[in-house]
């Protein structure tokens, strides 16, 4: 262990020596954090350390690309399909809805079956039903394919955070393929808007999924082959939570489905069906709170979860925080196309900084959250996303020229943008994971992307709905589609608000090479022997 140690440079090496199960608790911090930098045992070569994590991370970037792009093909999907401009929130926002409800159940399933197994089956899922929508025939069609596109998502997202968990011990290293995760996100999400306005305008439509549908058996293929077959071990001990189940899913579903169809519905939120299943919703998840404090033998919630300092206030901040990101991605692209009159392309070409931000963002952080502060990098992100929506809100009805506008509001706007969403889904899955034992990694990142899907939903149904109560007390001719999309943003701006609030009173510390919280257990458990 010492020779190793010698020869420890810089923020990584390829040297895989592990600490032994019997001897952590000899380790100097000098050989934690050389733990921390060096490849895991896992991988025979770097070549397999760089194909898993190709994979992980590009399985994010398939989720958000069936999300973002859609809205950039929608208007000439719609036209071929004859889909009415009230149904077509449904196609764009069915992917959220079954994603975000069906999270939890999938964390437990890669708990009992291995995260290997549920990652490649959720993304050839994925790819069956992405190839299937690219043949729809009528709206009703594309909707349920959209559906089961958000299955496959809802299936590989806490599984890839858990394989990550399981793989990489507290570190830089760690804080680099966490730092790359996020950032192909934001790739995903511009990729997607890039592919959206070539079919749009150029290949069809139908070749934004079938296009989709390639490169999700790219992520298959490779994670096939680098994922360590023994992350698809087994534990015939976990047993799935069918009360927790038959409470979370529906209550999630009916909630979600109530904000989102609630701007759109023939009466706005006083249509009976849609405050009837806002109201089952609520029962549903009351009824959960119950069964997973009390009844469930192994809840899929854990109140675990919860036990690490901070860990309220973080998820409530992640709640606001990953709603402002959702307003600002569904109002911007809208605004850039119906307000500034922007071509798809030229959309896409104004996404661009998010990406290019993304990226930099992960070459950077990798290599310096193990210095920074927690609280110091989240209340960065807190103004990020405060400044991204700030601009648009602002923006003038007037400017003095598109290139202004461009480099005055939007650009800067984008910048910041991927400032907030990158630093605090970073910051936060590093925290989240280490905090939490291997056996809690899957709920872990289902946790994650819990938060992420089910902030973007709510938050975009309130925005909804602060539009449609403004257009009802001042009359619909009143209220101009540019300040339908403003009222979206300054909901963005009192969340911004309310999340930094939050995230000053949070010290996360820094992401520094450490004992797993597995190893600490033990330590303790041995001090107290």
């Amino acid at each position: 262990m010492s020779q190793t140690v010698a020869k420890e440079q810089g923020v990584l090496t390829q040297d895989a020596e592990p600490s032994r199960d019997n001897d952590f608790d000899m380790l100097d911090q000098k050989q934690i954090e050389a733990l921390g930098r060096q490849r895991p045992a896992v991988f025979s070569s770097w070549l397999m350390e760089s194909g898993f994590v190709l994979a992980v991370v590009g399985s994010l970037s398939m989720s958000e690309y069936t999300i973002s792009g859609f809205n950039i093909a929608l208007p000439a999907l719609a036209e071929t399909l004859n889909i009415p401009e009230s149904a077509r929130t449904w196609p764009a926002a069915v992917p959220n809805l079954t994603t975000a409800a069906l999270l939890l159940p999938f964390a437990r399933l890669s708990e009992r079956y291995g995260g290997r197994v549920v990652f490649l089956g959720g993304h050839i899922w994925l790819l069956v039903w992405s190839l299937i929508c690219g043949f729809s025939q009528n709206p009703t069609m594309l909707i349920v394919c959209r559906a089961m596109q958000g299955i496959g998502s809802s299936a590989f997202l806490p599984a890839g955070l858990a394989l990550m968990g399981q793989i990489y011990r507290p570190g830089p290293r760690k804080n680099l393929v966490f730092s790359a995760y996020g950032a192909f996100g934001c790739i995903g999400f511009f990729f997607g808007v890039v592919m959206g306005a070539v079919a749009a305008e150029s290949l069809g439509w139908r070749w934004y999924f079938w296009m989709g549908a390639i490169f999700v058996f790219i992520i298959a293929a490779t994670g096939f082959l680098a994922i360590p077959k023994n992350l698809g071990d087994a534990n015939p001990d976990v047993r799935m939570d069918w009360w927790g189940l038959c409470t979370i899913v529906p209550g999630l579903a009916l909630v979600v489905f109530a904000l989102t169809d609630g701007g759109h519905a023939p009466s706005g939120w006083r249509t009976p069906y849609i405050y009837v299943t806002f109201i089952m919703g609520i029962l549903f998840l009351c009824a959960a709170v119950y069964v997973e404090g009390w009844v469930s033998a192994q809840p899929l919630f854990p109140a675990e979860l919860f036990q690490p300092k901070y860990m309220k206030r973080l998820v409530a901040s992640l709640f606001f925080s990953y709603g402002i990101f959702g307003l600002y991605m569904f109002y911007a692209s809208f605004y850039i196309e119906s307000v500034l009159k922007v071509s798809p392309l030229q959309t896409a070409a104004w996404f661009a900084p998010l990406a290019v931000g993304g990226l930099i963002l992960a070459l950077v952080g990798g290599f310096v959250l193990h210095i920074l502060p927690g609280r110091m990098l989240m209340i960065i992100s807190g103004f990020g996303f405060l400044v991204s929506v700030l601009l648009f809100a602002l923006i003038p009805e007037d400017p003095p020229s598109r290139t202004f506008l461009f480099w005055a509001y939007i650009f800067p706007a984008m910048v910041c943008g991927t400032i907030g969403v990158d630093i605090a889904f970073n910051v936060t899955n590093i925290f989240i994971t280490t905090a939490m034992p291997r056996r809690l990694q899957a709920v872990a990142g289902a946790l994650c992307s819990s938060l992420l899907y089910l902030g973007m939903a709510f938050w975009l149904g309130v925005g909804e709905l602060a539009v449609t109560a403004t257009i009802e007390h001042r009359g619909k001719d009143n209220v101009s589609q540019r300040e339908q999309y403003q009222i979206g943003f300054w909901t963005g701006v009192a969340l911004a608000v309310a999340s930094l609030c939050l995230v000053v009173t949070i010290n996360l510390g820094q992401a520094s090479a450490a004992l797993t919280a597995d190893e600490q257990a033990e330590l303790k458990r041995r001090e107290n022997a």
